[in-house]
């Protein structure tokens, strides 16, 4: 599984809701997870048409 955010996992309390509630859904997805941070300017809006 792959999971994707903008968010840190600090800042997903206040977008989701329930804190209790996520702390439970991510202490089990993220049991054995790879955690990869790339950081820098986005390149998505680049070569966006105006």
């Amino acid at each position: 599984m792959i999971l994707i955010s903008n968010k840190t996992f600090s800042q997903c309390g206040k977008t989701l809701g329930n804190g209790i509630i996520l702390t439970a859904i991510l202490n089990r997805l993220l049991h054995h997870y790879k955690f990869f941070s790339i950081e820098g300017p986005s390149f998505r809006m680049k070569n966006k048409a105006t």
